[in-house]
């Protein structure tokens, strides 16, 4: 997996936006028909698969967090992705479609503030808990002090101010965490929490979908979107005839910008994350010819399995993964498509699991082996990320209707 401060990337931010008004009777499920036909206001399963892929990123960084192996599915995967960065794949596609379709239906400004208020809060509380309560508690445990903790370059206050505005452009503080697992595996260096890192793509894609809704392209020229998915696929595939990977930082291959306030911005990123959000895009915009059909997601399936175990993930199992997760969204069972309808505690697992496996190791529950460890993990980030949800998130999101008066 590619590098997070170094190596690996981790998991993507979710939206709560998958809730549109149901247009068709209560209790009608079509069999087959497009994904106009069968989308059905919140009776869908996109709650339970961002909660699959939030958990699939925990249980993949157990592995390199806990024990310094390698993610899980790496070598399975022939080393083109593993576990964790196929969820981040999937996060974007989802997030491509959701946040497509809340922009159609809203003003710039109004888009801009719901995207805020769902990622910011959530990240600012993140911040701050790292800083001021994880960091002090692993300073007294490595160093038996605080003395020195709170000043220089790299402290607690400089890691809040550096990080808010979705980029990190510091990972550690004070040099604590480096002879964790991770930090050993990456040189020494402080990691505390490197799943932020997709955070700032996220929000690039954000903003140019805020571009083409100002622009009228969402409403009067659709077809740039898969033209530009396409264009970014291309990319795609002239990097596969290359072999150039996405393993570790792609900066070699395409460089990278460093614009204010978010740090680092690798542009491989960019296409390879932008082509999967816009191609999620694609598939709202043009829903009512996007068919649902059992034998076509068999067909996918197929697919996706033979390019991540033979090769050829990212030209064949880009387009393959996107279509399945829309029809597992439709397709997924009554019980699933409840999940997420009220409590989202995605985001949260998303942005607390690499810290909580941080911390884990370095008080030595990774002693305990795998299973213990991994399930540990589990469910502490899901405690934490049901706090975040109740006492953060949830409550942001009820000013999304605030109007200055």
């Amino acid at each position: 997996m590619p590098a997070t401060a170094g190596r690996r990337p981790m998991h993507h931010a979710s939206d709560t936006d998958h809730h549109a008004p149901d247009v068709r009777p209560p209790g009608r499920r079509l069999a087959h028909g497009t994904l106009a036909d069968l989308w059905n206001g919140r009776d869908n399963g996109i709650g339970a698969i961002r909660l699959g892929l939030a958990i699939s990123v925990v249980l993949a960084h157990a592995t390199s967090l806990g024990f310094g192996w390698e993610d899980l599915g790496q070598s399975l995967f022939q080393n083109q992705t593993n576990v964790g960065t196929l969820a981040v794949f999937g996060f974007f596609i989802l997030s491509g479609l959701l946040i497509t379709r809340s922009a159609r239906h809203t003003t710039v400004g109004r888009f801009a503030w719901h995207r805020a208020l769902r990622i910011l809060p959530g990240l600012w509380v993140c911040l701050l808990v790292t800083a001021f309560v994880a960091a002090p508690v692993v300073a007294l445990h490595q160093r038996d002090t605080l003395a020195g903790f709170w000043d220089g370059p790299k402290g607690p206050l400089q890691y809040v101010t550096g990080n808010w505005f979705t980029g990190v452009r510091q990972y550690g503080i004070q040099d604590l965490l480096a002879d964790t697992p991770w930090g050993q595996e990456i040189g020494g260096n402080s990691v505390f929490n490197g799943a932020l890192w997709s955070l700032v793509y996220e929000t690039a894609c954000y903003a140019a979908v805020a571009v083409l809704a100002v622009t009228a392209v969402l409403r009067r020229a659709r077809w740039l979107v898969p033209v530009i998915a396409v264009i970014l696929y291309g990319c795609i595939l002239a990097d596969q005839i290359r072999g150039w990977t996405l393993e570790g930082p792609p900066a070699g291959h395409y460089g990278f910008i460093a614009p204010p306030l978010v740090g680092d911005v690798f542009a491989q990123w960019l296409i390879y994350l932008g082509a999967l959000f816009l191609t999620g895009a694609t598939i709202e915009l043009y829903r009512d010819r996007v068919p649902i059909h059992d034998g076509l997601a068999l067909a996918c399936l197929v697919i996706l399995a033979g390019s991540l175990l033979l090769g050829g993930f990212f030209v064949a199992g880009f387009p393959t993964l996107a279509y399945l997760l829309v029809w597992a969204a439709v397709r997924a069972p009554r019980r699933l498509r409840r999940v997420g309808a009220v409590n989202d505690y995605s985001y949260g697992i998303y942005i607390y699991g690499f810290l909580v496996q941080q911390l884990l190791a370095t008080f030595g529950a990774n002693r305990w082996g795998y299973l213990p460890y991994t399930a540990l993990s589990l469910l502490i980030t899901a405690v934490v990320a049901y706090a975040s949800w109740h006492l953060v998130e949830r409550r942001a999101l009820a000013l999304k209707d605030w109007r200055r008066r």
